[in-house]
């Protein structure tokens, strides 16, 4: 599932196409892509113009001119393409927007092989004044229960760091609950506990404060570094609006490196089970 880096990646290629475009006819051509509806897409989306871009973990949306938004859920396989009207031909294209702006008549395509993305038109829930003035923004108002991500001035490393102390599961675990922060997946979830040094079987209650900030600091830095590669990508069902890859994968140190060096000691990196997930680490230096 695209993390963080990867919905990141896309949300700003959709920011520099589609913001300020107006939409035309729209086509809904899988009933799953548009499922938690209360409105018929097809109807109330065309005439709204798209004002700009926002994104809270792996949550994307775009912002309307009826002061709605458009969120889009890329789940396992979700893509959103821009390009030329009828570039798009995939027996998986779930969703054709016809998109009138300043490049002129564009499509956005949302691909979804796996059918569990979705777009979903919901309203803004706005902060109040104080918090405005913060930096606190509006968020769609179906995600009220995921956290802040480590890239939003809502995000609070010691007061998260806190929270992750209160639990008695696996920090990896802890890591992937999106109530606790989200936007980590378990990709970045496994490079920061090697960055950090921590054992991912290790709880969550039985870090220090230092060692609990360190986690969510390293998670902060290797999304940072991912996005500069463009995100991870194992496979074509993660791309960027042009459908072009990403290539962090080329410097993961641990998720899916079982039996290769450590890169830090030299030691095999090893694959253990922590709630079901697959995890790596290192057995050596991840002592923390």
């Amino acid at each position: 599932m695209p993390e963080l880096p990867e919905v990141e990646v896309v949300r700003r290629g959709l920011d520099a196409h589609v913001v300020g475009s107006t939409f035309g006819v729209v086509e809904a051509l899988h009933p799953r892509a548009v499922r938690g509806n209360d409105v018929d897409l097809a109807a109330v989306l065309p005439g709204l113009t798209i004002t700009g871009t926002d994104r809270r973990g792996k949550f994307l949306w775009l912002t309307l001119s009826d002061g709605a938004a458009l969120l889009v859920h890329l789940r396992m396989s979700g893509q959103m393409l821009v390009g030329a009207p009828g570039l798009v031909d995939s027996p998986h294209l779930r969703i054709r927007a016809e998109l009138h702006g300043p490049a002129g008549i564009q499509e956005l395509s949302f691909i979804d092989q796996r059918t569990f993305g979705s777009w979903q038109y919901v309203p803004l829930t706005g902060p109040d004044s104080e918090a405005a003035a913060s930096g606190f923004r509006s968020v769609p108002a179906t995600i009220p229960h995921i956290a802040p991500d480590p890239f939003e001035p809502e995000f609070d490393p010691v007061a998260t760091a806190r929270k992750i102390r209160t639990k008695k599961v696996a920090a990896k675990t802890v890591l992937l609950d999106q109530s606790v922060v989200s936007g980590i997946g378990s990709i970045y979830a496994d490079e920061a506990m090697w960055a950090a040094r921590v054992k991912p079987t290790r709880k969550g209650k039985a870090l220090r404060q230092r060692d609990a900030v360190a986690l969510l600091e390293e998670s902060r830095a290797v999304m940072a570094r991912a996005l500069e590669a463009g995100g991870t990508s194992f496979d074509s069902l993660y791309v960027n609006v042009n459908g072009a890859s990403g290539y962090f994968s080329r410097s993961l140190n641990a998720y899916g490196q079982a039996g290769k060096p450590c890169a830090r000691c030299g030691s095999p990196i090893v694959r253990t089970v922590v709630n079901g997930r697959s995890s790596y680490y290192c057995p050596v230096c991840q002592t923390r």
